[in-house]
């Protein structure tokens, strides 16, 4: 099963169109068509999905990132029209330059070949991998986690509906159910078959692929995200990015899991935070360190107030909470600060809010994490606000890509070099 999974993928990559045929335009928009008309056995086969997970007691959170809606519908749509505006950018063979006198250099896009993507909860990856890397001409196989192993099965039927509408072959596609992760064992030692790994989802599952494949990966690592507030802040704007950087989607990559503060303006920092959550009647966990000075604030009635305090653990230092809560740890300046994000920070996102240039130019300098946001949200991380394209994951690592893992990072170039008849000797 598994050699014919991947003898399908290599076929369908060896006889599809070159880069930027219009049939990978086409195929964008028959995608979206086809979400629309199936959105409804979609939405049935996701239910089961959720009523499932629900018996097996999985928390609100995860419960919430397995649900699909009529928003979600509306984004996967909008993603689509992304993706078909950057496609002719993306895929345009490169201008030629001379070499010397004799000839011309210029570089045409490729796909990189054969995708595997690794991921957990979100059915909404499942759209994005059959999209993103398919339409720059890749393959991809998609092994999504058991809890949304229906809701997969009825995307994988409309991707390749919509392939075969577009003239595309239909093994670009494939998504794979195997929750005894067996298949997935024996697809990590394929090297030979296999020309890219993107795992999306924990810490846990990006170890588990890096350590147990050769492949070349692109990781998407987890987000241990810091905020550091400096005493020159605009405690105001500190708050508002703190929760910013939280409430709207608590359990993203993107998120904030500890603020870094320094200690003479940390009490201040979390009365701050407390009124900013009054404010907007937006539900926070505030999690103190020990040294945290408490706000007058903190001893109203529970029933008066959306946020809760509770006291920060040794364990909660480098970890995901995946929910509505923030630590809060003071710190003596930006030298504790720094030590503190290196040994904690999973290099994903990093952000300092500060008056004094100076801070802000050091830590930029002195940090070290795929993006680093100063002054604001840090779910400003993302390739569409920032204005680099439609993204599949946001990458942590070093080599190839690093941040937004757009179009572009998902073909190869080769070089084309007209000689004009030279010979080297």
């Amino acid at each position: 099963m598994t050699e014919d999974l991947l003898v399908t993928a290599r076929e369908a990559v060896d006889t599809a169109p070159p880069v930027g045929d219009l049939a990978y335009e086409n195929y964008c928009r028959e995608i979206a068509k086809r979400l629309a008309a199936h959105w409804p056995a979609v939405l049935e086969a996701n239910a089961e999905d959720v009523a499932h997970a629900e018996e097996r007691g999985l928390s609100p959170a995860l419960l919430d990132r397995l649900r699909l809606t009529t928003t979600h519908l509306g984004g996967l749509e909008r993603l689509t029209e992304e993706v078909l505006s950057e496609l002719t950018e993306v895929t345009a063979p490169g201008t030629g330059a001379p070499t010397g006198s004799w000839g011309t250099r210029s570089r045409i896009p490729k796909p990189l070949g054969v995708v595997f993507m690794v991921y957990e909860a979100r059915p909404t990856v499942t759209v994005e991998g059959a999209l993103l890397p398919v339409a720059v001409g890749n393959a991809v196989i998609l092994r999504g986690g058991k809890e949304i192993a229906r809701t997969n099965q009825a995307l994988a039927a409309v991707a390749h509906d919509a392939l075969e509408a577009a003239g595309l072959p239909t093994g670009l596609v494939s998504v794979i159910d195997d929750p005894k992760r067996t298949q997935l064992r024996a697809l990590l030692k394929r090297p030979d078959a296999i020309d890219v790994l993107i795992p999306r989802g924990s810490p846990s599952l990006i170890d588990y692929c890096r350590t147990a494949s050769s492949i070349p990966v692109i990781a998407s690592g987890g987000g241990v995200n810091h905020l550091y507030v400096h005493r020159s802040a605009d405690l105001a704007l500190a708050a508002e990015a703190a929760l910013d950087s939280k409430l709207p989607e608590p359990t993203a990559c993107n998120t904030a899991e500890m603020v870094l503060v320094d200690e003479e303006v940390a009490a201040d920092f979390v009365a701050a935070v407390l009124r900013a959550s009054e404010r907007g009647d937006r539900p926070v966990n505030v999690r103190l360190a020990g040294r945290t000075p408490r706000p007058e604030s903190a001893d109203a009635p529970a029933s008066s107030r959306p946020w809760n305090l509770g006291e920060l653990q040794e364990h909660d230092l480098g970890r995901e909470f995946l929910d509505a809560t923030i630590g809060v740890y003071p710190v003596s300046g930006p030298d504790e600060a720094t030590r503190h994000i290196r040994t904690y920070g999973s290099g994903h996102t990093e952000g300092v809010v500060a008056t004094d240039p100076d801070v802000t130019q050091e830590f930029t300098r002195r940090v070290d994490a795929a993006a680093i946001v100063v002054n604001g949200s840090l779910r400003l991380h993302d390739g569409p606000t920032l204005g680099l394209g439609s993204e599949i994951s946001i990458s942590t690592g070093r080599m190839h890509v690093r941040g937004p893992v757009t179009l572009g990072a998902l073909v190869t170039h080769s070089w084309v070099v007209d000689a004009r008849g030279t010979l080297r000797s």
